[in-house]
Order: structure tokens, then C-alpha cells, then sequence
């Protein structure tokens, strides 16, 4: 088993403690952080499958102390990476906590939540990654999509803002979720590797009881990037 490894944090003035064998983070969720837009009166941010957290690192270095972070990680070790990380960093605005979602439970509502959630649906063991660590954070075999629209929908606040990375062949059954536990669409970004292959990635802006007013946003090809800090404001 390897030991954990203390890497930049990519454009960011922060470190973070990775692990090949449990989980390490990618561009996914640095796009999802960037993607967040606060408003004035934002406060309360909720992170669910907050991995070794580098949503709610890069959030605290965006907003600072104008906003407290939640985020919830299920599996012990990864979530001790990210309770490690913040610690180096020596970050106070964020609480990590290790526990299921799906039994998070507080009267408070958050104004925006996030979410990088696992992607692929559990058909079978065959194709699901044997290592059981990678696996639950790769598969929905503890949690699935229409679990977190739940969440979130219980979790926000009316008219806050829930923010998700996803993959392109699940859009139909994301928007479908979205009018489900009434979120309105506002913002939708695909995100592509370069010009010559499909798109990747989608990032979604969701407003809890909002209308739906969707803007789909000009095309991010990762090639081209030459840094992810506020990528979204230029």
C-alpha cells in the first residue's frame, strides 16, 4: 500500500495529500469549484462527495472568510487525506465530515451546494474497479445520482444554487432529476479535451425553485488552457 503524497494543489497556493491506491483528484473537480459563481449574500457552502477535498479548498481560496465550507466524505481514508490537507494549509474555514449523505442531516439550509459525485451506475462486479476504495468513488454503488438531487434538495436553501459535474451520456437523466426535485437550469458548460474529440465533461448550474433560463455557455477545450484559476470570469 502506498503512502500518501503531498502535491501542489495546480494553480492554487495550496498543498494536498494524494494516494494512487485510495483516490486523487482531477480536473473535474477544479472546474466544478471554478464553476461556482457567489453571490453577495452567500454564506453556507455544502461540498457532497467531497473526496480529499479539493472543492472546499479551492472555494476557501476564492471566498476566504466570507463563507464556510461543509464537506461530506463517506470513506475513512480518504476523508483523513482531506482533514490532512486542510490542516496543512492551515485553512478554518472548512469542516469535513466523514458520513454517509444520505443520513446528513442539519435545520441550517446552504445557499450553495456542490457536488462531484461517482459517475458510472453499478451493473456488475465485472466492471466495477475491484479496488473497494476506488470503487465507491468511482460508482454508485453507495450513492446514486437521484440520491444526491435528493440531498441537495433537502439540504439548500429556497432560491440557493447547487453546482454538478457530470458526465455527457447521463445529461438526460440529470435534467430529468433537475425538474424532479425543482431545480431550474440556468447555466450548462461542456467541456472537452481538445477540438477533435467528444466532450467530456458537463458542468450545471442548478437554482432551487428557480425558472428555467439556461445559457449554454461557449465550449472549453482543456488543450488550450493555460491556467484553470478563474477561468469562468475571463
Amino acid at each position: 500500500m502506498k503512502s500518501n503524497e503531498l502535491n501542489d494543489l495546480f494553480d492554487y497556493s495550496y498543498k494536498i495529500f494524494q494516494n494512487d491506491d485510495y483516490f486523487k483528484f482531477s480536473i473535474d473537480s477544479i472546474l466544478l469549484a471554478e464553476f461556482v459563481c457567489k453571490r453577495k449574500n452567500d454564506r453556507r457552502i455544502l461540498d457532497l462527495c467531497t473526496g480529499n477535498a479539493p472543492v472546499p479548498l479551492i472555494l476557501s481560496e476564492k471566498y476566504g472568510n466570507e463563507v464556510s465550507i461543509t464537506g461530506i466524505e463517506l470513506q475513512k481514508e480518504i476523508y483523513q487525506m482531506g482533514i490532512d490537507s486542510i490542516n496543512q494549509n492551515n485553512v478554518h474555514n472548512i469542516e469535513l465530515l466523514n458520513k454517509n449523505i444520505l443520513e446528513f442531516v442539519r435545520q441550517e439550509k446552504y445557499d450553495i451546494i456542490t457536488c462531484n459525485p461517482p459517475y458510472f451506475k453499478e451493473y456488475n462486479e465485472s466492471k466495477v474497479n475491484q479496488n473497494h476504495v476506488k470503487a465507491i468513488a468511482r460508482h454508485e454503488i453507495k450513492i446514486t445520482l437521484e440520491g444526491i438531487f435528493q440531498v441537495a434538495s433537502r439540504c439548500i436553501q429556497n432560491r440557493g444554487y447547487f453546482y454538478l459535474v457530470h458526465r455527457p451520456e447521463r445529461l438526460v437523466e440529470v435534467l430529468d432529476l433537475c425538474k424532479k426535485y425543482h431545480f431550474g437550469v440556468k447555466k450548462i458548460q461542456f467541456v472537452y479535451p481538445n477540438r477533435k474529440t467528444e466532450c467530456k465533461l458537463v458542468l450545471f448550474e442548478f437554482c432551487y425553485h428557480g425558472e428555467d433560463y439556461c445559457k449554454v455557455l461557449e465550449p472549453m477545450y482543456i488543450d488550450e488552457v493555460d491556467s484553470y484559476k478563474n477561468i469562468f470570469r475571463r
